[in-house]
């Protein structure tokens, strides 16, 4: 997986090929799809999840410019691969699942890897988790029309938020800086991920 799809993709930061050396991905997909555990696309999990491929996670650690100390906020967990792998990166991981099945399970993985800088909690993917806040990363698995503001005032000034934007039939990869209490974003690369509930733009009516 690093050396076909990463490597390739031009993610050599030493840090991030390692967590992601260190991780088994196999172990945090439903045993029916462990033969497809590494396979360069999107998996669909229980309750309508999704696991990025590996570029895509990848890519999107790189980007966040990650620092040891840093506090990070993964939305959209899934059964914890993601979290486990920011947990060899950052301080502290806080994953957030809305589902509480997949909570527990994802906390069970990560408990079984004996990964304890990271805790997982049940809420509303699009409100965070406010009270661990604020943080210097927050990472969304899934693609977003908008990122509520509830989500902005979880990022701390100069921290950085990773997000898919839905555009048309593709997808886009950003990175937004806050700055003066707001988001700056900036294209980082293109990828695609099933739209995320609660991070629907609002439509408005017209006659």
């Amino acid at each position: 997986m690093v050396d076909t799809q990463v490597r390739p993709s031009d993610v050599t930061k030493f840090p991030i090929i390692d967590a992601l050396l260190s991780v088994p991905r196999e172990d945090f997909v439903p045993s029916s799809m462990i033969e497809a555990a590494y396979v360069g696309e999107n998996l669909t999990l229980p309750g309508g999840r999704v696991m990025l491929e590996p570029r895509t996670l990848a890519k999107m650690l790189d980007a966040l410019d990650i620092q040891p100390t840093d506090v990070m906020l993964d939305l959209g967990c899934g059964l914890g691969y993601s979290t486990a792998v920011a947990a060899h990166l950052v301080d502290f991981v806080v994953a957030v699942e809305s589902d509480e099945r997949l909570s527990e399970e994802a906390q069970a993985n990560l408990s079984d890897h004996g990964i304890d800088n990271a805790a997982v909690m049940t809420n509303p993917l699009e409100d965070g988790c406010a009270a661990s806040g604020p943080y210097d990363l927050i990472l969304i698995h899934g693609a977003v029309e908008q990122v509520p503001d509830s989500l902005v005032e979880q990022v701390k000034d100069g921290g950085r938020v990773a997000a898919l934007f839905v555009e048309g039939a593709l997808g886009t990869a950003r990175i937004g800086v806050k700055s003066g209490g707001r988001l700056a974003w900036r294209y980082a690369f293109n990828a695609g991920a099933p739209l995320l509930p609660g991070f629907q733009k609002a439509r408005s009516f017209a006659l």
